[in-house]
């Protein structure tokens, strides 16, 4: 099976209220252990690259990592997406490359300035088969390039998505409702500390999916920002000589509500991070005389299978889905 747009895979996650995983690739050990998990658990799966990712393994060797796992898995839907095209020349030159769906991401323009960039990366993309997501609403957080402080960021304004996916033609939406991006999503002091020393941040704002899902029925939302931050991958981080104090993600439980809503996509970028590291630190702790990359990204590859099966099964609800 060639590589596909997410057309279908979300018109099947909105009616089997599921969603799809789009996973952050920077390197061969997570390619696998994303197409992998998706193997195993017959899930379609989406592949994403940041500018980040591009400039770090190059375009040539993610397209080809890719072409691999399509050897690998042919009976596995998977689209190729770029996250977060800052502009018109990078989304253009990912549809060029054999893309088949990028975003671009105005959320730091004006309404109307958003709209012209989103409409022009629409044109060329459905002229070329390539389906686009933009984003509305701004999400605070660090990824790669994008840098938005607490004070800058802004929720999604339910009255203006109808206008903005008119006047773009855009395929999908990634609102903002409460996610953000990065392994430190909340301070402390927003969360609230339960008697097991666990910090349990802000609900999510549903009454904002729900009224733009009202606004736009049947229409694809996804979720930017959406790394649980597994304490689990945290505690092994810092217990073999990391440094990641008050790491606080999103609450598996409110992830899997959106996806059982009208969220068809959630990305998946921080917790592959941390298990990849989690796994790489604790076996060259356990065999400090280690230094063959085979063996300790071994165990790191591993550990990014099982976060992502976990959250095929457990979080998006896409298993044998495919």
């Amino acid at each position: 099976m060639p590589l596909v747009t997410t057309t279908e895979m979300f018109k099947k996650a909105y009616a089997g209220h599921y969603a799809v995983g789009a996973f952050n690739i920077n390197n061969m050990e997570i390619v696998q252990a994303v197409t992998e998990a998706a193997g195993d658990l017959n899930s379609p799966v989406i592949l994403q690259a940041s500018a980040g990712a591009r400039k770090y393994a190059k375009p040539a060797y993610l397209k080809h990592l890719v072409k691999a796992a399509l050897e690998e898995f042919p009976n596995i839907p998977m689209a190729l997406h770029l996250d977060h095209g800052a502009d018109f020349e990078t989304c253009k030159d990912c549809i060029d490359g054999g893309f088949t769906s990028v975003m671009i991401d105005g959320s730091q323009y004006e309404f109307d300035e958003n709209i012209e960039l989103a409409k022009r990366v629409v044109e060329y993309a459905h002229a070329h088969g390539v389906v686009v997501e933009a984003e509305l609403g701004k999400l605070a957080g660090i990824e790669d390039d994008v840098k938005v402080a607490d004070d800058e960021a802004s929720y999604t304004r339910p009255e203006e998505v109808e206008e903005f996916v008119e006047r773009t033609g855009v395929d999908s939406l990634a609102i903002a409702i409460g996610t953000s991006h990065g392994a430190y999503k909340f301070r402390p002091e927003q969360c609230t500390l339960t008697k097991d020393g666990v910090y349990v941040p802000p609900t999510l704002r549903f009454d904002i999916l729900e009224k733009v899902a009202k606004r736009l029925p049947d229409f694809p939302i996804v979720l930017h920002g959406a790394s649980s931050v597994v304490p689990e991958y945290v505690k092994i981080i810092n217990a073999n000589g990391g440094r990641l104090d008050e790491a606080i993600g999103i609450p598996e439980d409110q992830l899997r509500r959106a996806a059982s809503l009208a969220v068809c996509k959630i990305n998946v970028d921080s917790d592959l991070r941390l298990a990849l590291t989690a796994g790489v630190r604790q076996h060259l702790t356990a065999h400090s005389d280690h230094f063959d990359p085979r063996q300790y990204l071994k165990d790191g590859r591993q550990f990014v299978k099982d976060i992502v099966k976990h959250k095929i099964k457990e979080v998006l609800g896409s298993e044998n889905k495919a």
